[in-house]
């Protein structure tokens, strides 16, 4: 059978992608090394978690998932704190300040996955092939023809590359990436504090690197911690008494300030940090979303978020392609869809790599403490911020700005 189009991967963002596509009329094959394992709201939360912007949560409710995950456990925020280290400045945010109603939603990575697969099991358009793995890619009169470990051949006009920063898809292609290492690890768990979490984001950058508090709808808190790859492996060597200890030192602060002493912690996990782009995110008949296409460092919280905008702005520049009665998987209208994302990516990036590089070093603290005050002066600059962060300012794709996907369906053939 010939398919529209074959993605790759079927995390929170190839899922997503293969949902917005399959309900804008696609044929969609979906690929993917294994299937998610069933969401379970009674076992203690996950390790992984991301804070999905208003604009994301558009784009997921487009995708027929977002009223799955509320019905399940999230937590809105409504408040975000970013402070130096020396708490001298800081920056605060207020969703009823820029009229949002929140801006974001701290929800684990596998509740979105397991909604998201619930939506295409359920999807005539789509089909599912899994546990399966993509052996190898060749071309037939110009068409990909994707060879399966399984012996399942899939011939389709367009693969998507959604199988993670490691994307075979990727290399199948050619296609080069620039890649940092940081040498520091995202320390990762959930705590509780002496007064709970009342649903603030709050973070403070710290000499080794930021350190996050995420609210969690229990009250505790969702920590990411940047630190060097020994300090890091120290860290998680520690008995739960001694790390409570060094954590509750780096968030101490004054009488009003919050968070509160931590008073217990989950399990500790840690992952490395790192930031990868793409040269191109368009090959022949073959795009990249997601972490296949760009990685960026977590200070802002923007990875999977980055990755669902690749997602909508893909479907809204093929949906428009075809509503012109040009061809979807055409050299131009891919290229038009690279540009953009690729543009796109590389302002949150690069940004959040010069950011890292400022609150770092101690030299650099008058420089940081400047741009922390200018920002948090300026209301046209920190409403700049929001929008960006929001995933609905200007050149975000239509579904993150709160037009259906009905909308792009009937939009008239410019």
């Amino acid at each position: 059978m010939k398919y529209d189009v074959a993605v790759i991967g079927a995390g929170m963002v190839g899922a997503a992608a293969a949902s917005l596509l399959a309900r804008s009329g696609f044929s969609v094959a979906v690929v993917d090394h294994q299937e998610p394992g069933p969401f379970d709201g009674s076992q203690p939360v996950g390790l992984r978690v991301s804070a999905i912007s208003p604009g994301s949560a558009d784009i997921l409710s487009e995708a027929g998932s977002w009223r799955q995950v509320e019905r399940q456990r999230h937590c809105p925020y409504r408040r975000m704190a970013v402070e130096d280290r020396d708490e001298s400045v800081s920056l605060q945010f207020d969703a009823m300040e820029f009229g949002l109603e929140r801006l974001g939603t701290i929800v684990e990575n596998t509740l979105v996955q397991w909604s998201l697969w619930q939506s295409l099991l359920t999807m005539s358009a789509v089909e599912l092939f899994c546990p399966d793995r993509v052996t190898n890619l060749e071309y037939i009169d110009g068409e990909p023809l994707i060879s399966l470990e399984s012996g399942t051949s899939l011939h389709c006009r367009l693969v998507v590359g959604a199988d993670g920063a490691n994307s075979g898809i990727r290399k199948l292609l050619g296609i080069r990436q620039d890649h940092w290492e940081y040498s520091q690890q995202g320390l990762v768990s959930v705590v509780q504090t002496s007064t709970p979490n009342s649903g603030l984001a709050w973070q403070r950058f710290l000499d080794g690197g930021p350190l996050a508090f995420l609210p969690l709808d229990d009250g505790s808190s969702s920590i990411v911690w940047s630190l060097p790859d020994a300090e890091a492996a120290r860290m998680l060597e520690l008995d739960e008494a001694d790390f409570l200890e060094e954590l509750n030192q780096a968030i101490a602060g004054g009488p009003d300030h919050w968070p509160d002493p931590v008073t217990s912690c989950g399990k500790r996990a840690a992952f490395p940090l790192t930031m990868r782009l793409s040269e191109r995110y368009w090959a022949n008949h073959a795009v990249l979303i997601g972490d296949a296409a760009h990685v960026v460092h977590p200070l802002a919280g923007q990875g999977v978020n980055l990755g669902l905008l690749d997602a909508a702005g893909l479907v809204e520049v093929l949906v428009a392609a075809r509503n012109r009665q040009l061809n979807f998987a055409g050299e131009k209208t891919l290229e038009k869809y690279g540009r953009w994302r690729r543009s796109e990516a590389e302002v949150m990036a690069r940004g959040m790599h010069g950011i890292r590089g400022i609150f770092i070093p101690g030299e650099l603290g008058p420089l940081r403490r400047f741009g922390i005050g200018l920002i948090s002066s300026s209301w046209t600059v920190r409403e700049a911020f929001i929008k960006r962060a929001t995933g609905r300012h200007r050149n975000s794709p239509a579904l993150a700005r709160g037009q259906a996907l009905t909308d792009l369906l009937r939009a008239a053939p410019a």
